[in-house]
């Protein structure tokens, strides 16, 4: 049965709403960070426009059931997704990949966990003492507002040393192993120790911190209440109350679990169209799945700069001395992702729209340009799971509108 127009989503629509969101990136920003992305972006770029007029590269396949060739039909995308969560549309993935269904935070679990002790981690965390300068904390670079991220690309620390990776959000944090990009850390107390003796981030003395945190105000009586009288201020003491605090850091509940959780009308129509997406078309649950929106594996997304030293992460390959996880990086969680921006492991993408342009050109694939290369069992390879996409302009919209409800 033939639906009203205005059931109806094609890429003419979303452009006319969408002037503000970006829809044509402003290339030249990266054209100065990369000759490999510059090829990508164009690629995307050329999609995007060749959408605006008659072409419909991209469109949706006719053996979707709620898709045809004016756009995709929301009624049916509603009656759809009002069955239970078993009976959605089955993700579409990469060959060889199961995904975890997703799930609201409510079913993430939630730790036991001392409110002393806690309170006292929170009260670490606040605090820009705990570094050299008395002028970092972790919630410099941790910030509720943007996720338990920041909004820059890269940290800023000690004295105004910029890192060399952005921060990851620390929404969900208890359930991620191993820790950071790369994966450097096998528990929350490790994590916590790295940016404290970091000479780029905190900077501090790590031996001399518990005196110095003992001379303090009352963090002396604060230790002896939250872990025993007497048990004063030590270092494992301030990792323990610092990790245990980061645990209780779970994502705020959304209209994403709202709509999970049975109020099918909770998210509007291009937000749905939007999950719908992220399940099948933009085969985002090859990597992006469960609860909290991610596989905890780590992958080459082409972004490695291998061999331009300025710009060179070789991320997991440095924890593991493996030549195969050269420029592999850790899947990060999308709860909240959208206040979490800039994105990537380097803080490239400040904009969704580019971000997601990226992924629909396949992402960038390096090759080796001599015999030297070729033959460089260390040559990054970016990861087979990434494939290009076709996706509309509007469909573009749509997935990032669904990104900010989570």
């Amino acid at each position: 049965m033939k639906k009203a127009a205005s059931l109806r989503w094609n890429s003419a629509t979303a452009s006319n709403d969408n002037n503000h969101d970006g829809r044509r990136m402003n290339i030249a920003s990266h054209l100065k960070k990369t000759t490999v992305a510059l090829a990508v972006l164009l690629a995307g770029g050329a999609l995007l426009l060749s959408l605006d007029g008659q072409a419909r590269e991209g469109a949706p396949s006719a053996v979707e059931p709620c898709a045809g060739a004016s756009g995709w039909d929301l009624a049916c995308l509603r009656q759809t997704y009002a069955r239970p969560i078993a009976g959605w549309p089955r993700p579409q993935v990469a060959d060889g990949v199961t995904p975890l269904e997703m799930a609201p935070v409510s079913a993430m679990p939630v730790p036991s966990l001392a409110p002393a002790v806690v309170a006292l981690g929170q009260r670490l965390f606040n605090d820009p003492r705990l570094s050299r300068s008395n002028a970092v904390a972790c919630l410099s670079c941790h910030s509720p507002a943007h996720s338990f991220a920041d909004s820059k690309r890269v940290s800023v620390g000690h004295e105004g040393r910029l890192g060399q990776r952005n921060t990851p959000g620390l929404l969900g944090v208890a359930q991620i192993k191993p820790l950071f990009w790369d994966g450097r850390a096998s528990s929350l107390e490790e994590q916590a120790l790295g940016p404290l003796q970091h000479p780029d981030e905190m900077a501090m003395d790590v031996p001399a911190l518990p005196a110095k945190l003992a001379a303090l105000d009352d963090y002396a009586a604060q230790f002896d209440a939250a872990f025993g009288q007497g048990a004063g201020v030590t270092l494992p003491r301030i990792l323990t109350a610092l990790a245990d605090y980061q645990r209780t850091l779970l994502p705020p509940v959304t209209r994403f679990d709202t709509f999970l959780e049975g109020e099918r009308t909770a998210l509007n129509d291009r937000e749905l169209l939007g999950l719908h997406l992220f399940r099948t078309k933009a085969r985002c649950m090859t990597c992006h799945s469960g609860a909290l929106l991610t596989d905890q594996q780590f992958h080459n997304l082409g972004l490695t700069y291998y061999g331009r030293k300025k710009y060179e992460d070789l991320g997991r390959y440095l924890v593991t001395g493996k030549d195969g996880d050269v420029g592999k990086f850790r899947t990060p969680g999308l709860r909240g992702v959208a206040q979490s921006g800039p994105w990537m492991h380097n803080g490239l993408f400040p904009q969704m729209v580019g971000l997601l342009n990226m992924y629909n050109a396949g992402m960038s694939r390096p090759v080796p340009h001599n015999a030297q290369q070729a033959a460089d069992p260390k040559f990054p390879v970016t990861s087979s799971l990434l494939q290009p996409l076709q996706l509309t302009s509007g469909e573009i919209i749509a997935l990032k509108s669904f990104l900010e409800a989570l």
